[in-house]
């Protein structure tokens, strides 16, 4: 069987994680060389308020990976990584071939977390701050009709 590149992305216990992170995420890199799997790039993600509790948690610490692994190895990896306790969700998603290395690039140079509340705010909140020009006393243009 042919090797692909998945993408893995963990949810993994944040109290476990701020307590033990090298042994946290190294358990990702078990699971996956235990099962035949090489590691390509393992960093964090983000860290953010779970939108709904997850085994009683309701904070969760992003972990992102790119390996290759056997096709007929990954409902092993699927099953060891269910009854892993440190991680409370995972997905893995087959990476098509030409962008693999480019994804993997990425993942190694950029930092990928959000920083400060900007993660709480809406797209059209942030849209707003855009287009705000911070000149409180410029007259607005309104169209016929709009009430402002």
């Amino acid at each position: 069987m042919a090797e692909n590149v998945y993408e893995g992305m963990f949810i993994l216990d944040s109290n476990r994680f701020h307590r033990d992170q090298a042994g946290t995420t190294g358990k990702v890199g078990q699971l996956v060389e235990s099962h035949g799997g090489s590691l390509l790039v393992s960093r964090l993600w983000d860290e953010r308020r779970l939108a709904y509790p997850i085994k009683g948690h309701k904070k969760g610490t992003y972990w992102l990976t790119y390996f290759r692994l056997e096709s007929t190895k990954l409902p092993d990896l699927t099953r060891d990584t269910e009854r892993e306790d440190s991680i409370l969700r995972h997905l893995f998603l087959k990476i098509d071939p030409r962008i693999v290395d480019t994804l993997v690039e990425h993942a190694r140079t950029s930092t990928g977390a959000t920083s400060g509340p900007a993660e709480d705010r809406t797209e059209d909140e942030e849209e707003g701050d855009a287009e705000d020009t911070g000149d409180e006393n410029e007259e607005k243009e309104v169209s016929p009709g709009v009430a402002t």
